[in-house]
């Protein structure tokens, strides 16, 4: 991973309270996993949510993997921690907890 995306990453999670590496748009998700996890945000009303489509840039597909150490993508974002995919969302949204962080 380069310096600039390590960097780039590392200034959107910081500056942003919630950020979502996803494939595609909140609009327009491009798997399903992705279009779960903005469902998820949405139903708890996340109402400042920054987006990263990592379809754009390859660079940030394989930096935003690299940053957190882990494989798949959508990953989460909550005030600087990362939270997890899609699967991590789920139970922590059934849970209650995502919520609480949030």
């Amino acid at each position: 991973m380069s310096q600039d995306i390590k960097q780039v990453i590392s200034e959107q999670v910081k500056n942003n309270p919630v950020v979502l590496y996803m494939k595609g748009s909140p609009q327009f998700p491009q798997c399903g996993f992705s279009a779960n996890a903005v469902g998820i945000l949405n139903a708890i009303g996340v109402q400042e949510l920054f987006t990263v489509d990592v379809l754009q840039d390859p660079e940030m597909r394989q930096g935003i993997k690299d940053f957190s150490n882990w494989p798949t993508i959508p990953q989460l974002y909550i005030k600087g921690e990362f939270i997890g995919g899609s699967d991590i969302m789920i139970e922590m949204y059934q849970s209650g907890e995502l919520k609480a962080m949030l």
